[in-house]
This record gives C-alpha cells, sequence and structure tokens, in this order.
C-alpha cells in the first residue's frame, strides 16, 4: 500500500514522514538501510487506533541526504536522533505516545523514551538493540561482513558495492522481495554518496564494548527500560529471529510489564509477517485503552 508523505525543513534539511489517521499518536521508526516503506503493510492495521506517524530517517527514503561536506562520519546517532527529536516537537507529539521500534529505530526510540518517560503511552519492539552486545551474540552467518563493515573494506562493501542493499536486506527476509520493492529500497541509495548512512550505522553498533560512547548510551537505556514497570511493552520475537536471540533475547524477557508474541521471519520481519504483527500490535494496543478506561 503506497502512502502520500508530508515534510518539514529542519535544520535545512526536508525530513519526509507519513501521517495518517487520528487521535493519539503512534510513532513507527524503522532502521538501516530501509525507511516508512518497511511498514506500508502494517500502518493500515493501525491507522483507527489513533495517529500514525512514520518517518525516513535522515538519509534514508524520501529524507534529504547530509552534505559530503560534512564528512565521512556525517550520519550519527546524535544528529539522527536530533532530527527526530524535533521532527516530534514540530508535529506537537508531546503525550500518550506508543512507539512501535525496530532496529536502529529501536535504540533511537528507547533513548527518545528514557529522556522523555511522561510523554510514552507503551512500547513495542521487534529485532531491536535492547543492549550493547558481543560478537558471539551475533549470527554466525552475518559476524564476517559485519567485521568487514567495521574495518578499512567498508568503504569498498558498501560505498561501492552496495552490500547493505544488495547483500544484507534480502539475505534478512525469507521470502524473496519482488524488483518493485527492490528497487524502491534502491532508490535512496543510487549513488556512492548517499550509501554513507548505511556504513556510518553499522560502525556505531556497541559491540565489544566499541564505540565507547555507543556502549554507554545503549547502557543507559538498557538499564533505564529494565527498570521500568509502568510503561506497557509488546516484544515482537521473531523465529527464527537474527540479533535479538539467544542472551539478547532472554535479557529483554525479563522486561517488566511485557507481552510477547512470536512471527516466522529473520531480520526485516515485517516483509515476512506483516499481518501477523500487525494484528499482534492492534490487539495489545485495544487491550492497552481497555485497561486505561
Amino acid at each position: 500500500m503506497d502512502f502520500d508523505k508530508s515534510s518539514v525543513n529542519i535544520d535545512g534539511q526536508k525530513l519526509a514522514y507519513i501521517d495518517v489517521g487520528e487521535g493519539t499518536p503512534i510513532v513507527m521508526l524503522h532502521g538501516n538501510p530501509t525507511s516508512s516503506f518497511l511498514w506500508r503493510n502494517i500502518i493500515p492495521h493501525l491507522n483507527d487506533l489513533g495517529r500514525v506517524i512514520v518517518p525516513d530517517l535522515i538519509g534514508h527514503g524520501d529524507s534529504d541526504k547530509l552534505p559530503v561536506s560534512m564528512g565521512p562520519d556525517r550520519y550519527t546517532f546524535e544528529n539522527t536522533f536530533e532530527y527526530i527529536n524535533k521532527l516530534l516537537n514540530r508535529l506537537e507529539i508531546n503525550q500518550d505516545i506508543t512507539l512501535i521500534l525496530h532496529d536502529w529505530g529501536s535504540a533511537l526510540g528507547f533513548y527518545w523514551a528514557m529522556k522523555n518517560p511522561e510523554k510514552i503511552k507503551a512500547i513495542c519492539y521487534m529485532e531491536a538493540i535492547v543492549s550493547p552486545i558481543n560478537w558471539s551474540d551475533w549470527p554466525e552467518q552475518a559476524r564476517g561482513i559485519f567485521k568487514g563493515f567495521r574495518s578499512a573494506k567498508g568503504e569498498d562493501l558498501i560505498l561501492k558495492r552496495n552490500m547493505f542493499i544488495e547483500a544484507v536486506l534480502p539475505s534478512s527476509i525469507i521470502r524473496k522481495l519482488t524488483k518493485d520493492e527492490m528497487d524502491e529500497y534502491r532508490k535512496p541509495f543510487l549513488n556512492e554518496n548517499d550509501r554513507q548512512v548505511t556504513l556510518n550505522w553499522p560502525r556505531q553498533i556497541p559491540i565489544e564494548g566499541e564505540p565507547s560512547h555507543m556502549f554507554r548510551l545503549v547502557t543507559s537505556y538498557a538499564e533505564w527500560i529494565s527498570n521500568d514497570g509502568d510503561i506497557p511493552k509488546l516484544f515482537i520475537n521473531a523465529d527464527p529471529g537474527s540479533i535479538l536471540i539467544g542472551n539478547q533475547r532472554e535479557f529483554c524477557r525479563g522486561w517488566k510489564n511485557q507481552t510477547e508474541v512470536t512471527v516466522n521471519g529473520l531480520h526485516f520481519i515485517q516483509e515476512d509477517s506483516p499481518h501477523e504483527i500487525g494484528e499482534a500490535i492492534s490487539s495489545w494496543m485495544r487491550n492497552i485503552n481497555v485497561a486505561h478506561l
């Protein structure tokens, strides 16, 4: 399903987003290397439950790319976070927010929730970054390529060969994407400079304590959400899953006030089980709404 997008200018850059439905806000955040397109088949399950806001992160989808003059490390967690924070402020999204999170969108959303707990109604997450990781937590078949991304080979693998789109994305989905679907995911990254964001992200995953600032940041929100018992949570577990498995899965299963459902998928589970995900979120949200009456 296609959705019209709106956009706002934030610090000289266009940030694109889908905005459908009415009522209390539901904010859906994607990760690398996707866009709001990832949520296209889940949004229809939710747009009668509230106002659904689905941004394209800076550098992704129809949002602008940061200027090359900012240097090769221009896409940081911190500046991406600020664009999302300013977008929500601009749209006056400031109370009773339900967050629906995936991949780097989860780190952005968990951190935003930690800083704004009074604005959060509920949090749903899937294939998320729930705590710092070790290489032993990483899928064995992915360790080599991600180590490559984080090495001097990364520029060739991603900027030259577009490996995040051409290899990581399709190999992290059980079904085969159609040509039109692949073209939609390729569209924001046709040029080498446009792919920088898809290289910067894997280099910021807190693995074995590095990078240290991201290790501290993810540790901070992991500790906060582990101790929170007030915010209802929905963990959509992926079977067999990709990054939220093993020790990471067991860690988040200990979170309080949490419901868990399991759907079929690897990492980009929205492409394999969109309707199961949409129905699970819808049912969970309706139960929360009844509980608040």
